[in-house]
């Protein structure tokens, strides 16, 4: 499976670059690190690569009022691309699964 996420800063309107996000996969006993980035000056990370299971992106927000976003989520099918969007503002945020 294909991921890859896009992290907008609402409150502003852009994307919000430097964002270290850090790609786990669930392995029965805890989480194994996968893969770790920091978005791009449009607010993304692409080409991370991970099949089936139980996954979860963590989001290093810098200190906001939530300084840490975590978005656990199950890959049922390793053939199709997930897309995870982050939309932060600052006393909220918002995910979804997107194409």
């Amino acid at each position: 499976m294909s991921l890859s996420t896009h992290v907008l800063d609402a409150a502003s309107g852009r994307p919000a670059d430097a964002v270290g996000v850090r790609l786990e996969r669930a392995d029965g006993s805890g989480w194994t690190l996968l893969a770790r980035d920091r978005t791009d000056a449009d607010g993304r990370i692409t080409g991370w690569e991970t099949g089936s299971g139980v996954h979860r992106l963590v989001f290093d927000t810098r200190g906001a009022f939530f300084p840490e976003v975590t978005v656990t989520f199950q890959v049922t099918d390793p053939r199709r691309h997930h897309h995870m969007p982050l939309l932060l503002s600052p006393f909220a945020y918002s995910t979804y699964l997107g194409s």
